[in-house]
């Protein structure tokens, strides 16, 4: 990689860090990277509204297509390192590094653009992966183009520094929030026979997550996390009548999913008619299953390993979800890892921020894809 593209990159890294964007809100860091893209390469780019991609034409109306993705929405979190680039916005940073995914990204289409590829190359920008909004939208211009092949990474802590994690089939977990509404009747607290409380029901609901993990008849991996019960206010003359019970499930497949949902909101709904409680449900930041194709990952191992970069290999699915399974539904592809280091803080966590030394190993490793001979491959 060029040092003026990695000097280039990381001075981008830093401008989004410190002007970070909540899911859906990205406005500035959509516009800053076009304007990069328009400002150090001669591809075609298009703005699509929320997010937005550039385009490298090889001539060859025959060649392969192939796509990369990268997101680029921060996480509701204050800034704690002091660092000189820190986020200039209250309660949003970069603490996922979608700063640098999208810097990475970038470079490779920088790259692309100065050393030419025998295929066509998409270069994604993608919104709102933090609540699952944005792979959905954006994976569709998969089909509308015509791509074949599709390709991300992620960086993670507790793994060597710079080293390739790959993982075949199921690479991330399907999740999806319900939330469970029991509405009763008040009455004062003195006389709470008098009104229907859901204090109980919804108690029994969440012991109950615990026996719907373990009724057996599911493929993989499940879990249920409760994230957030409100029952009530606290006005103690008077006896609850309303209350909600939040959830995070996610499971290796989606088939499970449904299964431990069905499971929640059948006994919810027993338990509404056994309380007197109208009840009612409500999803939200569903990500479907990442799935990664065997050859896709292969190339990914064929790239790392032309690189000089050690390749380990995933012993099971990460449970965190990922939206980039919305594109795997449409082509083949694969999402693999980068190692932060070891003991580098985790994401998600105020001590963390992109390891701004694996830039250039990812770069490395998209631009070795680009080059490879797909069609040569058993």
């Amino acid at each position: 990689m060029e040092s003026e593209i990695l000097w280039k990159i990381t001075e981008l890294r830093h401008r989004l860090h410190m002007h970070p964007e909540l899911s859906l809100q990205e406005k500035w860091t959509k516009e800053t990277l076009l304007a990069f893209l328009k400002e150090n390469t001669g591809l075609y780019t298009e703005d699509r509204g929320r997010w937005c991609f550039a385009y490298y034409d090889c001539g060859d109306p025959s060649a392969e297509t192939v796509g990369f993705r990268a997101d680029f929405d921060a996480l509701p979190m204050e800034e704690k390192e002091g660092l000189s680039y820190g986020s200039e916005v209250p309660g949003v940073c970069h603490k996922c590094g979608h700063d640098g995914h999208s810097a990475v990204l970038a470079g490779l289409a920088m790259e692309v653009d100065r050393h030419g590829a025998d295929k066509n190359v998409y270069f994604i920008f993608q919104h709102g992966e933090e609540i699952g909004a944005g792979g959905e939208e954006c994976a569709g211009l998969i089909r509308e183009k015509g791509i074949s092949r599709v390709f991300a990474f992620h960086n993670m802590s507790g793994f060597p520094e710079g080293s390739i994690v790959v993982r075949d089939g199921v690479a991330h977990c399907t999740s999806k929030g319900l939330t469970v509404r029991m509405k009763g009747a008040p009455a004062h607290a003195s006389q709470p026979e008098d009104g229907k409380n859901p204090a109980a029901a919804l108690s029994e609901l969440v012991l109950y997550k615990d026996e719907a993990e373990n009724a057996g008849g599911y493929r993989g991996f499940i879990l249920g996390t409760v994230v957030c019960v409100n029952i009530g206010s606290k006005n103690f003359g008077i006896s609850a009548s309303d209350g909600e019970l939040s959830m995070t499930l996610r499971a290796d497949y989606e088939a499970d999913l449904r299964i431990l949902e069905s499971r929640i909101r059948e006994k919810a709904e027993d338990l509404g008619r056994t309380y007197g409680l109208a009840v009612s449900c409500e999803e939200q930041d569903f990500f479907p299953e990442t799935v990664n194709d065997p050859e896709a990952v292969e190339s990914v191992r064929k790239a790392a390993q032309s690189c000089g970069f050690p390749v380990l290999e995933l012993s099971r699915t990460f449970r965190g979800s990922e939206d980039f399974g919305y594109y795997l539904k449409m082509c083949p592809g694969a999402i693999f890892y980068i190692g932060n280091g070891e003991e580098y803080p985790a994401i998600h966590t105020h001590e963390f921020d992109f390891n701004d030394r694996i830039l250039e190993t990812a770069v490395d490793v998209f631009h070795a894809i680009v080059r490879q001979n797909f069609s040569a491959r058993g």
